[in-house]
C-alpha cells in the first residue's frame, strides 16, 4: 500500500522526457547484449549467435546444376561422427565440441587447438574465423550506443517539474520547455544513432543468410548452418526503440514550436 502510494506521488513527476530516455536506455542494453554475443562462455551469451554452423549427416540435396554429385558421398566420409558446433558473435566465436559446454574466445587459433582434426574435419573454425574477420563490422553498432548514450545525457538536462509560488503566493507544480537547441541537438545524434543500427541491422541480416546459405550448401549432407535469432531480435527490436524515441522527440519539438507559435499570436 505504502509502494502504490509513493508511485502515484511519483508519476505525475515524471516527465514526457523520462519516458524516452528509459526507451534509449533499453535499447542501449539490448544492443549491447548484441555486440556481448560470443565473447564469453557465461551463460545466455553463447546463445547470442549471427551465424552457427555444424556437422549434421541428413539426405543431400541434388540439382542438374550439380556437376559432381557424388562429391555428397566423399564429403560425408571425411566428416565421419562429427559433431562440432561453432557459433559467430560480433568479437568471439564459441565451439561445442561434442555437445557439452560452449568453449568462447576471440581467437580462432587458440580454439582450433581445444579440438582434433577428427572433430573438425573441414575446418569449420577457420570459415567462421574468416566471417567474423571479413564480413563482420560492429562499429556501426559502437557509433550508435555512443550517440544514444549522449542523447541520454542530453534529455536528463531537461527541466522537470517543480514547485513555484505565483504573485497571490500560492504554490503551483510547473514544467519550463526544454531548450530548442539541445532538444535538435538530441534529435539529430538519436536520427544518426537509429540510421546506423538499421544499416548494421540489415548488413548483418543479409550477410548471415548469405554466409549460412553458402556453408549449408557447400557441405551437403553433411553440414547444416543457422541464423542467429536472438541477435536479430535484439538488433531490429533495438532499432525499434531509437526509431520510437526519434519520432517522439520530432513530435515534442514541433509540439513546442507550435505551442510557441500560439503565445506569440
Amino acid at each position: 500500500m505504502r509502494f502504490a502510494v509513493g508511485l502515484r506521488r511519483f508519476v505525475p513527476f515524471l516527465g514526457y522526457h523520462h519516458f524516452l530516455m528509459i526507451l534509449i536506455a533499453i535499447a542501449i542494453i539490448l544492443l549491447s547484449l548484441l555486440l556481448a554475443g560470443c565473447s564469453s562462455s557465461s551463460p545466455l551469451i553463447p546463445g547470442i549467435f549471427l551465424i552457427s554452423l555444424y556437422y549434421r549427416s541428413y539426405p543431400p540435396t541434388f540439382d542438374p546444376a550439380q556437376v559432381d554429385p557424388g562429391v555428397t558421398t566423399a564429403i560425408a566420409n571425411i566428416v565421419g561422427q562429427a559433431q562440432l558446433e561453432v557459433r559467430v558473435g560480433y568479437f568471439g566465436i564459441c565451439i561445442n565440441p561434442d555437445g557439452g559446454a560452449f568453449l568462447c574466445s576471440n581467437n580462432a587459433s587458440s580454439l582450433a587447438t581445444q579440438v582434433s582434426v577428427d572433430q573438425d574435419p573441414l575446418n569449420l573454425i577457420w570459415v567462421a574465423s574468416t566471417f567474423k574477420d571479413s564480413i563482420v563490422f560492429p562499429y556501426l553498432i559502437i557509433v550508435a550506443i555512443i550517440l544514444a548514450f549522449i542523447c541520454f545525457i542530453l534529455l536528463a538536462t531537461f527541466p522537470g517539474w517543480h514547485e513555484e509560488t505565483d504573485e497571490e503566493g500560492s504554490e503551483r507544480d510547473v514544467k519550463p520547455f526544454p531548450s530548442r537547441p539541445v532538444s535538435q541537438v538530441a534529435l539529430a545524434l538519436i536520427f544518426i544513432a537509429s540510421v546506423f543500427v538499421l544499416v548494421s541491422v540489415l548488413w548483418q541480416h543479409t550477410a548471415s543468410v548469405a554466409a549460412s546459405t553458402i556453408a549449408q550448401d557447400l557441405g551437403n549432407g553433411s553440414v547444416k548452418s543457422g541464423v542467429g535469432t536472438s541477435a536479430m531480435i535484439l538488433g531490429w527490436f533495438g532499432f525499434t526503440l531509437l526509431i520510437i524515441v526519434t519520432i517522439g522527440l520530432l513530435v515534442m519539438i514541433l509540439s513546442i514550436r507550435t505551442l510557441a507559435q500560439l503565445t506569440d499570436e
